[in-house]
């Protein structure tokens, strides 16, 4: 699922240029395109610690909030190896961490250095770590973490899985100039990364963008004015 930047690229241009409010080049579209995804996209972090938080939410129903976010989030997130089972790989987040080979390992708990050094110099507590693994955040150079399970330290790569969240590809309104004008090219364009849903947000958002840097407040009223509307919708 995707959002086709034609679509959002035809729809801004249809409202900015609405009683001659101003015009959109190519170019400042791409710029004001990509920040206005990024935007969105962090904002899935801040909402969905927001979510979890709310004790309303109605958890299994259409209305389950952090469900919703998560689905939008699930194409950028993926599960990987932490370098020699301790350094995180380059990326825009980190998630959780799962100790155990096969399909089905085990989500480690997080812990503080002294929690750790106390579970495993109990022994009835280090038994129980193969089964409750836990991790910590490691001071040492080069090394991001350190997981334990009733052995110590784990160290085997295939052991560990760390989930990452990427950033959305940067997205790009292709076109050639035909007698002066921008012609849309398909070919060598680049859609948005976001859920069909944010195609109205990515709208409003660009706009707003828009009339802030070519300084045309009645671009910015319109962009702001019809999230806002939006957003109470939502609400209601």
């Amino acid at each position: 699922m995707a959002v086709e930047i034609n679509r959002v690229y035809q729809k801004v241009l249809a409202i900015a240029n609405k009683e001659q409010r101003g015009y959109i080049t190519p170019q400042e579209f791409n710029l004001f395109a990509n920040q206005a995804q990024m935007t969105i996209f962090e904002q899935y972090f801040y909402d969905l610690d927001q979510a979890k938080r709310n004790e309303m939410s109605d958890e299994g129903s259409f209305s389950d909030i952090p469900e919703l976010i998560r689905n939008k989030l699930r194409p950028f997130i993926t599960t990987v190896s932490p370098v020699a089972g301790q350094a995180f790989p380059s990326n825009y987040r980190t998630g959780k961490v799962y100790v155990g080979a096969g399909p089905t390992p085990l989500e480690a708990r997080k812990v503080d250095h002294v929690e750790a050094s106390n579970l495993f110099n109990s022994t009835f507590h280090r038994k129980g770590l193969d089964r409750n693994p836990i991790y910590r955040e490691s001071g040492a150079n080069q090394k991001d973490i350190e997981a334990f399970n009733s052995n110590g330290v784990i160290t085997n790569p295939l052991l560990i899985k760390v989930e990452i969240a990427r950033e959305p590809n940067e997205v790009f309104w292709g076109y050639n100039v035909v007698d002066e004008q921008a012609l849309y090219n398909p070919t060598h364009s680049v859609d948005f990364e976001l859920h069909p849903s944010e195609e109205i947000t990515l709208v409003y958002k660009i706009l707003t963008l828009a009339g802030i840097t070519i300084k045309n407040p009645e671009i910015v009223n319109v962009g702001q004015g019809l999230q806002n509307l939006k957003t109470q919708k939502e609400k209601i």
